[in-house]
């Protein structure tokens, strides 16, 4: 488990040279609480999940046990997921349509909480890929902000598989500006260090901490 403590550091090194206010999410996706143990008792509070069954079984005793923690939904959501969500999750990163937008803007005001929430861009208009088409972004953002009561902090994108990320990572800072946001989440194990230089506030890196799943 010192592997893993020693990866943490020297990922933080690295991105601490460049901005000591990025925030980093260690995606534990798939691993057992085992496997991440040693960074939670190291302190670390940032953690992302992307299946909605498995993290509510991971964390939802671990949660009441160490207080700080907190955890990123940063998969696909499906709203028939959004009442596990909500209880759980201080954050979602996969925000990215209406129908999802109002349910959790419902299931919100029945347990009185308020996530911080990221709306998905399709930067790359990728078909395969979820996310809002940039045309439509300030529409949805104003819909999401003045109809749903939504605490929109910021825009996430994965970007397309190509060389040039910074193409896409430069249109998201625009994006994000041009709302008035002040967190964008972007940047991955192979692209991060990318992403901080156009503002990524947020990372989410995981083979680069945890080694590669098997």
């Amino acid at each position: 488990m010192h592997d893993i403590i020693n990866n943490f550091e020297a990922v933080k090194s690295e991105i601490y040279q460049k901005n000591k206010d990025i925030k980093i999410i260690a995606v534990s996706k798939t691993f057992k609480f085992n496997k991440i143990k040693s960074l939670v008792e190291y302190g670390h509070e940032h953690f992302g999940e992307n299946k909605v069954q498995e993290a509510v079984e991971k964390w939802t005793d671990k949660k009441n046990q160490y207080p700080n923690l907190k955890l990123h939904m940063i998969g696909k959501l499906q709203t028939n997921k959004v009442k596990h969500v909500v209880p759980i999750f201080d954050y979602i990163h996969s925000l990215d349509n209406l129908k999802l937008a109002e349910k959790i803007s419902a299931e919100q005001q029945k347990l009185k909480k308020s996530l911080k929430l990221f709306i998905q861009v399709n930067i790359g208009n990728e078909p395969q890929k979820s996310g809002v088409e940039t045309l439509k972004l300030k529409s949805f953002y104003d819909e999401c902000v003045n109809n749903l009561a939504l605490n929109i902090v910021g825009l996430m994108c994965i970007p397309p598989n190509v060389d040039n990320v910074n193409l896409y990572f430069a249109e998201m800072e625009k994006l994000n500006n041009q709302l008035g946001l002040k967190e964008l989440s972007m940047g991955m194990s192979s692209d991060y260090i990318k992403a901080i230089d156009f503002g990524s506030t947020y990372v989410r890196i995981g083979s680069k901490i945890f080694g590669e799943r098997t």
